[in-house]
């Protein structure tokens, strides 16, 4: 029955899809009002399918071998692992429909697809493979290399505005610096996420506040007509179907969780947030929306780089008496937060960090409205 409403489901998008080719239909399609509506019941769509089709594919999965412990909890009951490949394929299902609202960004358009396409082959191949770090990297940027042949935006970044009497210039193009500078964004989203995780529920619900940060910033600057080119529109129709992919996936992955992402959710959704980013020509703003995730980062270097070793897992530790996660020597943000409030239980720990998560894009968002016009005189 499950797999019997799927298939329809395929076959009525790729005939929605076929149907949108006419012109006709793609004249229609130029209109907002039915822009919109497509792109709400494309969001809801992604939402109830990446629901119903994880119970569909967690056996499958298993079968495979793909599952693992709950270190956590100390748990024997093996749990499906690299469920992210269904709210991923979902993802781009349903993007898919929306290229005829953008015929004159085409190439941006399936530029940034591509790249989403390719992270998430590179995390279920190493779900499958345990892929070493120094490839992953490796791989990560170059499923970035489409995205940045895709861009169409400038490469200039603006001074602070005391700088513009000392320097005689109001702005600086940096060329070639600018897509070394937008190819290591793509990078860093790809992999901060997948290092900012090891509770139940983390990493998506991390990238789901993320991106409701960058929904909320593309509409702010389309309602004060700041969106010239169109590209804050397209990265809000790319950002509004990952959310609700997201958080259908979230429905299963929330404590206690009953599937795991795995790395094919992570590297997807940090390709994904670097595509919105980028393609909407705000990586700059981006990077404040990922605070916590460079905290973590920076703090995770030592480690990293191979000063100081660096074990598999950076987990905190349970107590089994009290079923609460205490802070261990590793160099991670959970086991700060857990040096700085004490143990907690793994559902509080998770609300905590994602109640930081959500401080933190309140504060970039308030950054970028009211500081950035007292430094760099406008909001651009």
């Amino acid at each position: 029955m499950k797999t019997t409403w799927w298939l329809g489901v395929c076959c009525a998008m790729l005939a929605s899809f076929f149907l949108s080719c006419t012109v006709p239909v793609r004249n229609a399609l130029e209109n907002t009002a039915i822009q919109t509506i497509v792109l709400c019941g494309t969001s809801v769509v992604a939402f109830v399918a990446t629901v119903m089709l994880i119970p569909f594919v967690k056996p499958m999965c298993l079968k495979r071998g793909l599952g693992g412990k709950d270190i956590n909890k100390n748990g024997t009951e093996l749990i499906p692992e690299s469920l992210g490949i269904v709210p991923g394929v979902v993802y781009l299902t349903c993007v898919i429909l929306y290229q005829p609202f953008f015929g004159d960004k085409l190439g941006n358009f399936n530029a940034g697809l591509l790249s989403c396409c390719m992270m998430l082959l590179l995390g279920f191949s190493d779900d499958v493979l345990d892929l070493r770090w120094r490839i992953k990297i490796a791989l990560s940027a170059l499923a970035t290399l489409p995205l940045l042949a895709g861009y169409t935006g400038s490469t200039y970044i603006s001074l602070p505005t005391p700088l513009h009497s000392v320097l005689g210039i109001t702005c600086v193009n940096l060329g070639a610096l600018y897509y070394v500078y937008m190819l290591l964004v793509g990078v860093f989203c790809t992999n901060s996420i997948n290092i900012y995780a090891g509770v139940n529920g983390l990493e998506v619900s991390q990238s789901v506040v993320i991106g409701c940060g960058v929904a909320c910033y593309n509409l702010i600057e389309i309602y004060l007509e700041h969106d010239v080119g169109g590209y804050h529109r397209l990265s809000l129709f790319l950002v509004l179907p990952f959310i609700t992919a997201s958080l259908g996936l979230l429905w299963h992955n929330w404590y206690p969780s009953r599937v795991f992402v795995g790395d094919s959710y992570t590297y997807f959704a940090g390709m994904t947030l670097a595509v919105v980013g980028i393609l909407g020509h705000f990586s700059k703003t981006l990077m404040l929306l990922f605070i916590p995730e460079v905290i973590n980062f920076l703090l995770s270097v030592p480690q990293l780089i191979g000063i100081i070793p660096c074990p598999r897992h950076r987990l905190p530790k349970l107590n089994p008496e009290t079923g609460k996660l205490g802070y261990v020597q590793q160099y991670t943000l959970i086991n700060t937060v857990l040096y700085l409030v004490g143990p907690k239980h793994e559902h509080t720990l998770v609300i905590i960090l994602t109640l930081f998560q959500v401080f933190c894009v309140v504060c970039a968002l308030s950054i970028r409205y009211f500081v950035a016009p007292i430094l760099f005189g406008t909001v651009l």
